[in-house]
């Protein structure tokens, strides 16, 4: 088998050395590389692969219209346009296997767009001087980007910077060599949940999908998995959907940190995914635990869950307005909906005696939702909670309805 080839994305006008120490570490390792340079006013030592003026005309534009902007940020975002669309065609083409991109922010801002435009499994990875800021929303990381911290190299070369640079050419090479990318030989379908203490139902039905022949993906619903999950959904990759856990809708609305974007419970049916929705932790606001809470929920219960993650419990008028909101989201699906309501509750806690158990405000959210349901959602209540097995038995029985109209693949 021939080695993998590496896309090398920087402005080489400003970071032509390090950019060729990547390269030379790559090549050194056995590994061949692809050069594209995305300066706008000067130019590399040597020609690269694909040329500043390649990469702004992908992008509708021309160097000497991102000069004229006489804006470095606008001149970036026309080269990031340019990249982005550059790295889809290539890889396309089948030209690389993995890619590298090195910047500051204005690097970072445009090699977030580069790696978005990549499909889940290939390797990529940011050297940047604000890897792991809070510079860097939560949408703007693609499903499967690896960073690292460029230390030290704000300026040329030395022997901390290099420490960073040559794991880092190492890092996209070893995993372009190890990489089993999704086969895609399965029709897959994209579960939203937590573990298993406080939400069981991905334990009887991942086997039970996966017996009727499809894969099963389940993505944990603590902001980054929500942006996985959403990414795919937006690919089209999803033969259907389970989103059992909605609860990073409720995050986002009530102010956390802990979000999966504005577009969270949208993107499968912006693509026409069928899609099955429930209640999963609808009722609990996460947050960042060793952060400041949220003006907004400041007053409310707050159960530790670890020294990493807090959750606050949802008012009654608070549910109202997350079941409003889910219903907003539904209301754009141009796919079939089935909201399935189990009317005992949304997770292990919330059961009575629990916890977490607050009937007052389950029963207001169930209001709402039989209120905001719009006409193109079917709402199933079921006479049972989220964990137990009669929701599972309801699930399956959608899906058995959606497979025999062929509606998933």
């Amino acid at each position: 088998m021939s080695e993998p080839t590496i896309l090398v994305v920087g402005t080489y006008d400003t970071k032509d050395d390090e950019l060729s120490y990547m390269t030379g570490v790559i090549r050194d390792q056995g590994g061949r590389v692809l050069t594209m340079d995305v300066s706008v006013l000067g130019d590399p030592s040597e020609p690269t692969d694909i040329s500043k003026h390649d990469v702004a005309e992908a992008g509708g534009s021309s160097i000497a219209r991102a000069i004229a902007h006489e804006d470095e940020n606008l001149a970036m975002q026309d080269m990031a346009r340019g990249a982005a669309a550059m790295a889809a065609r290539l890889y396309q083409e089948g030209r690389f296997d993995g890619v590298i991109v090195l910047g500051g922010t204005m690097g970072t801002d445009l090699s977030l767009d580069v790696c978005s435009a990549l499909p889940l499994g290939v390797p990529k990875y940011i050297v940047s001087t604000v890897s792991f800021s809070p510079l860097i929303p939560p949408e703007r990381l693609p499903a499967d980007v690896q960073m690292i911290l460029w230390a030290g190299g704000l300026y040329g070369l030395n022997s901390v910077c290099k420490a960073s640079l040559s794991q880092a050419a190492g890092a996209v090479l070893g995993a372009a060599r190890a990489v089993e990318k999704p086969a895609r030989d399965r029709p897959l379908i994209g579960m939203m949940s937590f573990g298993k203490t406080v939400l069981r139902y991905m334990v009887d039905l991942k086997p039970a999908l996966e017996s009727r022949g499809y894969e099963v993906a389940v993505f944990h619903a603590t902001g980054m998995g929500g942006r996985a999950f959403e990414s795919l959904a937006g690919q089209g990759a999803f033969a259907g959907v389970m989103d059992f856990a909605p609860q990073e809708v409720g995050n986002h609305i009530m102010g956390s940190t802990v979000t999966a974007g504005e577009d969270r419970m949208t993107n499968a049916g912006r693509t026409g995914t069928p899609q099955m929705v429930s209640i999963g932790c609808y009722d609990l606001i996460d947050i960042v635990g060793w952060q400041p809470v949220p003006e907004k929920i400041a007053s409310q219960e707050i159960h530790a869950h670890n020294r990493l993650l807090s959750s606050v419990m949802m008012t009654p008028d608070q549910r109202r307005e997350m079941a409003r909101a889910m219903c907003a989201r539904l209301a754009g699906a141009t796919g079939p909906v089935t909201f399935l309501l189990p009317l005992h509750g949304g997770n292990e806690w919330d059961r009575p005696g629990g916890v977490l158990s607050d009937p007052e405000g389950l029963a207001a959210f169930i209001d709402e939702i039989r209120k905001s349901v719009p006409d193109n959602v079917e709402l199933v209540e079921l006479d049972c909670h989220i964990n137990d097995p009669a929701f599972v038995e309801a699930a399956l029985e959608v899906f058995d309805g959606w497979r025999a109209q062929g509606l998933l693949g």
